[in-house]
């Protein structure tokens, strides 16, 4: 959706005539049904009168295309300004300009493409303005399919025209050398070489033919993107389907090319334990899908693991395609119905009523996904909900298919290949924490190695002698200790105090937890933990889970103040005292559920509570003895 549309000399007399800005802000409350600020309002004025500036020159033609605030389809991002026309030999082409208001900014070392600036009233983390150039022209060029079919070149910039360079300024910082080589960054006294970039192209006008038709081209990801994804896939075999996430795989691709012959609304739910592989076929579904032509996006409530599976696709690559195809569960609050072929909604348990920073978006993220996609898939995992906010049932998703007029399908995956392949160590959990009764009351013939430690320290020492041995071992904990807001980038401030046991949470330095070789010396959480897994988990159980005359006694009070997955627990005790009770019981018990299931070989338990130590030790002391052998 573009918001202002045309010609070069419709943009100059709009402008002149102090009009642009009301134009713009009247289209945005006709075509959007939103109103505009004060501050984005004076945005407009300052920011195009510097584009009347650049564009005050006669050999850029008069009837060149001009488009403000080109809504990217199905996204929440705008392009600020676009020209388009034609070069000496008919070629057309688009410049993306990036506009920014911006007078200062620092680097950002240890993160891609982010810099810092003073944004939004605070200074801010946010991408440099050349990559933001770049990733917008991406987006045209891998899936609109007019772009792709007419060849369309385009030419991403960002204009910073307040922004006073000095010499070995951060902007020209090398870590970010490759995004200024594809998107050159021009700031204030450059409206000369900016001048120059567009006419390098725009040779001749095209009367707005360029935009219209990237407005209203058809959304299909293109040929290179499709090869691009499937060549990921290939030789890993991290992405390999086994069993039944085979059969689950193959009927969601049949439930889709139905769904693009008929038209009807589907969606298919599919639901498995820890380690069944569901986000395996979720990025296996995403490759396979787009490969097909279909407009596929997956999507999750954590960024954890759509950051982590990002980077294992993309592999050393810092910039990639791949980025614009995985999405937060709150990307479709204002996505039009249908307009996405197929949305993987992974951890689908995780799912929100409402979205946004503040909980006052949309109607329920259920809905929206379903309303958003002809077809739908949710993977889910009704045992690891552990939030207050988590509304995502299997009842509740058929629920919001029967609103949307979907047919529904269900498809189960038995097969556990985390914790060694056995089920009998979750069934014995699960028995354990007192979710539900099993068979299983001790580890006996169950070839996964439980040991429960004295000391956090051991545990330390165990799963640190893991990592050395494999790579992949981490800490996780349970939400009892606040998160330093001072130390989030910081390994030397300890936010885990246990005596003289001291550690810190995970980072917050853009390197995901799971991924990360340093975060061995760090704790995840059930925030960056859940959907992923390890060879070997140390977990550490915190005073919310305790063991006293026999019986297992949850406490969220002995929470930290800063974990939002039990806000609204004291307010719904003092209406439904019963009712808060069991659910902070579930919300505990999954949580450590959910840590306790993220290591594929084995799990070294500490608690802070010396009873809760000796019945995990009596529950599963055949075993412990023997599985310790020869660590």
């Amino acid at each position: 959706m573009i918001i202002y549309s045309g010609s070069k000399s419709d943009f100059m007399n709009e402008v002149v005539e102090d009009t642009i800005a009301y134009t713009i802000r009247d289209n945005i409350l006709a075509k959007m049904h939103r109103t505009t600020g004060d501050s984005e309002f004076r945005s407009w004025v300052n920011s195009l009168e510097y584009m009347y500036k650049v564009l005050n020159d006669d050999e850029i033609p008069t009837n060149s295309g001009i488009a403000i605030e080109y809504n990217l389809p199905n996204t929440a991002k705008r392009v600020d300004f676009l020209i388009s026309g034609f070069d000496e030999y008919g070629n057309a082409h688009v410049i993306i300009i990036e506009l920014k208001q911006w007078e200062k900014l620092n680097k950002v070392d240890g993160l891609d493409g982010l810099v810092e600036t003073f944004t939004g009233g605070a200074n801010r983390r946010v991408v440099h303005p050349s990559y933001q150039a770049w990733s917008y022209a991406q987006m045209i060029s891998d899936y609109n399919e007019y772009a792709q079919n007419a060849d369309v070149q385009l030419w991403p910039c960002a204009y910073l025209h307040n922004y006073m360079r000095v010499e070995h300024d951060p902007l020209d910082d090398p870590i970010y050398a490759d995004y200024l080589e594809d998107a050159p960054a021009f700031t204030k006294g450059d409206v000369r070489h900016l001048r120059a970039y567009i006419k390098r192209v725009v040779k001749t006008g095209d009367d707005n033919e360029i935009l219209y038709e990237i407005d209203n081209g058809r959304i299909k990801p293109s040929k290179s993107l499709q090869d691009a994804i499937v060549g990921m896939l290939e030789n890993n075999p991290e992405f390999n389907l086994i069993d039944d996430q085979k059969v689950v795989f193959e009927r969601v691709m049949e439930l889709s090319r139905q769904c693009e012959k008929d038209s009807k609304k589907r969606v298919l739910i599919a639901s498995g334990g820890p380690g069944t592989g569901k986000t395996v076929i979720a990025v296996n579904l995403l490759a396979r899908l787009t490969q097909e032509g279909v407009f596929a996006q997956y999507c999750s409530k954590n960024s954890a693991p759509r950051e982590v599976y990002k980077r294992k696709l993309k592999g050393h690559r810092t910039r990639s395609s791949v980025d614009n195809m995985f999405k937060s569960s709150w990307a479709y609050v204002d996505t039009p119905e249908n307009a996405i072929g197929v949305v993987i909604a992974d951890e689908a348990h995780r799912l929100n009523e409402k979205s946004g920073l503040y909980g006052n978006l949309g109607t329920n993220q259920i809905h929206e996904i379903i309303r958003a996609s002809r077809f739908s898939t949710f993977f889910i995992d009704e045992s690891q909900r552990v939030t207050v906010k988590d509304i995502g049932s299997i009842n509740e998703i058929k629920y919001w298919a029967s609103v949307n007029g979907a047919e529904v399908y269900e498809e189960e995956l038995a097969s556990q290949f985390r914790c060694n392949g056995s089920d009998g160590y979750l069934a014995w959990l699960d028995d354990v924490l007192d979710i539900r009764q099993t068979a299983n009351y001790d580890l006996d013939d169950i070839n996964y190695e439980f040991v429960v430690l004295d000391s956090p320290q051991e545990m330390r020492d165990m799963v640190v002698k893991r990592n050395e041995q494999c790579g992949n071992a981490r800490i996780l904990a349970g939400y009892c200790w606040n998160w330093l807001r001072a130390g989030r980038a910081d390994t030397n401030v300890h936010d885990i105090k246990i005596g003289d046991f001291e550690i810190s949470w995970n980072l917050d330095d853009g390197e995901a937890f799971a991924i990360s070789p340093t975060s061995i010396n760090e704790a995840g959480c059930i925030h960056t933990t859940q959907g992923l897994e390890f060879e070997y988990v140390g977990v550490i159980i915190g005073d919310d889970l305790r063991y006293e005359d026999g019986h297992l006694v949850t406490d969220y009070t002995k929470r930290a103040r800063t974990d939002q997955s039990i806000r609204g627990l004291r307010q719904m005790e003092a209406e439904d005292p019963e009712g808060a009770q069991r659910l902070a019981a579930e919300i505990i018990k999954n949580t450590y559920r959910t840590l306790m299931t993220r290591g594929m070989r084995g799990c070294y338990v500490y608690a802070t509570d010396s009873e809760l130590r000796d019945y995990l030790r009596g529950r599963a002391e055949s075993a412990c003895s023997y599985h310790v052998v020869g660590f």
